[in-house]
């Protein structure tokens, strides 16, 4: 327990000073009252209030990381215990009328605290929010596990027509452009051949975390099937699109993909193409696709 609260170490040795402090003054400039004078009632009030804050204060640092949230938490929690632990020596301490200042020892920082807890209490709600949403989109992502690629971190063929159906119902209904841009990479097969499935799968895998790189927040890279990706351009024109494939092509060119076995470099290079959706199926969008895509391969096909 002591690991875990050993970040929050200053906060607790500033609280434990400051009520010492406050035990000192009471001690300096009042005098102990006799046992019949204590009401206990009071003492087991406001001794047990200012036990439970200091209970509170422990739990939400040993259960929270240090951070914004943990420090209102645990500043609001400190003031409201050193209120109560101030309103309780009253109970065995007199101090001479002639003295203020316990009062506001007593009153001042209650208010402060209980603003400090309300702030805390706000951000720990909004962060959890934001939590709940994460911990959704994780659910929803294990209940279609199916539907992404065993080989790289992408949606399968499944997942993109899914998706795509959805984003074209999205583009008719805010009258926004929706383009698709597929890459396919070149000679792929004398890959396989000349190095092996596993290092084909290698480069594959690596060809995916570079394209995911190279995209923006808001797209979405499918594999689409063997060595053909698929990326899903919302709110995109053709000539943005075409953009996009252009520096997708110089990052796989660029690509310094080094063999496993014997360490040389692989001189990969793609071809892509670029479509945009209009009002039809999922199916015709992807044909339309792959035509282009084919066309954009017909050249080095001849030069094979």
């Amino acid at each position: 327990m002591f690991s875990v609260l050993k970040p929050h170490r200053w906060k607790l040795l500033l609280l434990l000073l400051a009520a010492n402090l406050g035990l000192i003054l009471h001690l300096a400039c009042g005098e102990l009252k006799s046992v019949s004078e204590w009401v206990w009632l009071d003492i087991v009030g406001e001794g047990g209030s200012a036990l439970l804050a200091l209970v509170w204060l422990g739990l939400v640092l040993k259960s929270r990381p240090a951070g914004r949230v943990t420090n209102y938490l645990a500043l609001g929690l400190g003031c409201i215990f050193f209120s109560w632990w101030i309103d309780s020596l009253d109970e065995f301490i007199r101090l001479p009328d002639s003295i203020t200042w316990d009062h506001w020892l007593e009153s001042g920082p209650m208010p402060v605290g209980m603003l400090l807890l309300t702030l805390g209490i706000y951000h720990w709600h909004r962060e959890q929010l934001a939590i709940s949403a994460q911990m959704e989109k994780r659910e929803r992502l294990f209940r279609e596990h199916r539907l992404f690629d065993k080989l790289t971190p992408l949606g399968g063929a499944d997942y993109l027509k899914r998706q795509l159906a959805s984003s074209l119902d999205e583009s008719l209904a805010q009258q926004q452009p929706l383009s698709l841009l597929a890459l396919d990479l070149d000679n792929f097969a004398a890959i396989n051949q000349a190095c092996g499935h596993a290092e084909g799968d290698a480069v594959l895998q690596a060809v995916s975390h570079l394209l995911l790189l190279n995209l923006r927040r808001q797209d979405l890279l499918c594999r689409l099937a063997g060595d053909r990706f698929v990326v899903l351009l919302a709110n995109t024109g053709e000539s943005q699109a075409r953009l996009l494939a252009l520096e997708l092509q110089q990052a796989v060119h660029g690509l310094a993909h080094k063999t496993r076995q014997h360490g040389e470099r692989l001189h990969l290079s793609a071809s892509t193409a670029v479509v945009m959706a209009m009002d039809e199926s999922p199916e015709q969008v992807l044909k339309r696709l792959n035509l282009a895509l084919a066309r954009a391969k017909q050249p080095l096909a001849k030069t094979a």
